[in-house]
């Protein structure tokens, strides 16, 4: 996996990764089936585990571009969820 790009933010975690059609179907895949079973979706790296419990409804952005050189962009927003209780009312 190259292509990655560090984030400097302690509370942001973004990287980006040029896959082989083989890598990223399997990523697609695990990642759908965590999706479907429940809702925690846990992503794994070499330096660091995100775990994120998610809500609904989850975003979904489809960018084609086919001019030129065609591109494809997909990017899913799964709302976070929150364990928090409200407060009471008296």
């Amino acid at each position: 996996m190259d292509g990655r790009r560090p984030n400097d933010d302690p509370d942001e975690t973004e990287e980006e990764y040029r896959l082989l059609t083989e890598s990223t179907d399997t990523l697609l895949i695990e990642l759908g089936e965590q999706f479907r079973d429940g809702e925690e979706l846990t992503i794994t790296a070499d330096e660091w585990e995100l775990p994120f419990a998610f809500g609904t409804p989850v975003e979904l952005k489809i960018d084609f571009d086919g001019v030129g050189e065609p591109d494809l962009e997909i990017e899913i927003q799964p709302p976070g969820r929150s364990d928090e209780s409200a407060p009471t009312v008296e």
